[in-house]
C-alpha cells in the first residue's frame, strides 16, 4: 500500500501568499518562492498553489508566477485558479506543474474534466471539491470561493468527476478551513468509501495526528494542511515549516 502523502496548500493573491479561515479574511504571509525554498528543504511530498481571485476576477492563472515555482520547485506541483480552457491546462503543464486543480468550472462544464483527461490523463487532472456542512448535518457543494451554493451532495458530485475522468478529488471543508481544529473525519469518510481515485483531505489540519485521523479512519489517500504549515503557536506568528519525516511516519503507518 502507497504511504498517504503530505502536502502544503498554499494560496496565492497575486504575486504573494496569502491565508484564509474559512474562506475569508486572506492575511499576508511571504513570498510564495521564498516558501517553496524551506519546502524543499524539508522534502516535502508534492505542493499545492491555489490561486484565489483568479475565478472570482474572471483572472487568467499566473503564468509567470507558476514558471517561477515550477523552476524553483523540487517536488511536484499542482495549481488550482482560473482554469476554464484546454490552453490554460496546456500551458500550465509545459511550464514544469504535474497537475491542474478544477474546481467551479467543474460545476459549470462539467464535460470540461472529460475533455481534459482525454488530452492530458487522468493523472493530470484534480477537482477540488469545496463543502459546507448545512443544517441538520446536511452537507452541500459551494463554487467561486465558497460564495455559491449549488445544492450538489458532495458524495454524488464525487463520483460524476471520477466517471468523468477525474484522476483525484481534493475534499476541503469549508467550515474547517483555517482554524486547526481538525479535519471533517465524517465528510472525508463518506466521499472516500465512494470512489475509487485518491482523495486529498484539505481544510482544518492543526497537528500530525491530524493526518493520521484523516487517513486511517477517513480513508484519505493524501493530506493537505494550510495554516498548520505557515504559522507556529497560538499567535500564529509566521513561520513556513513542516513536520519531519519521523513525525509522520510515527501517525501514518
Amino acid at each position: 500500500m502507497l504511504k498517504a502523502r503530505v502536502m502544503p496548500c498554499l494560496l496565492l493573491k497575486g504575486r504573494s501568499l496569502v491565508k484564509t479561515v474559512k474562506f475569508k479574511d486572506p492575511a499576508y504571509i511571504g513570498d510564495p518562492i521564498n516558501a517553496v525554498r524551506i519546502y524543499n528543504e524539508k522534502e516535502v511530498d508534492e505542493l499545492i498553489f491555489l490561486d484565489i481571485t483568479a475565478t472570482t476576477a474572471g483572472k487568467e492563472p499566473p503564468y509567470q508566477v507558476l514558471h517561477e515555482i515550477a523552476s524553483e520547485c523540487f517536488m511536484p506541483v499542482a495549481y488550482g485558479g482560473g482554469i476554464r480552457k484546454l490552453e490554460q491546462i496546456r500551458d500550465i503543464l509545459n511550464l514544469g506543474v504535474e497537475k491542474v486543480i478544477i474546481n467551479s468550472y467543474a460545476f459549470e462544464n462539467p464535460d470540461f474534466i472529460s475533455q481534459a483527461a482525454e488530452r492530458f490523463g487522468s493523472q493530470a487532472i484534480v477537482v477540488s471539491i469545496d463543502v459546507r456542512k448545512r443544517l441538520f448535518g446536511k452537507y452541500e457543494v459551494y463554487t467561486h470561493g465558497g460564495r455559491k451554493a449549488t445544492g450538489l451532495d458532495p458524495v454524488a458530485w464525487a463520483q460524476k468527476m471520477e466517471a468523468m475522468g477525474a484522476g483525484e478529488i481534493m475534499l476541503t471543508a469549508i467550515d474547517r478551513d483555517g482554524t486547526q481544529e481538525g479535519y471533517d473525519i465524517d465528510l472525508i469518510k463518506k466521499v472516500s468509501t465512494a470512489i475509487n481515485i485518491p482523495l486529498i483531505a484539505c481544510g482544518g489540519a492543526g497537528k500530525v495526528e491530524d493526518f493520521g485521523l484523516a487517513v486511517k479512519e477517513g480513508g484519505a489517500s493524501a493530506c493537505a494542511a494550510g495554516s498548520m504549515v505557515v504559522y507556529y503557536g497560538r499567535n500564529r506568528a509566521v513561520l513556513i515549516n513542516f513536520p519531519t519525516r519521523q513525525e509522520l511516519d510515527a501517525v501514518l503507518s
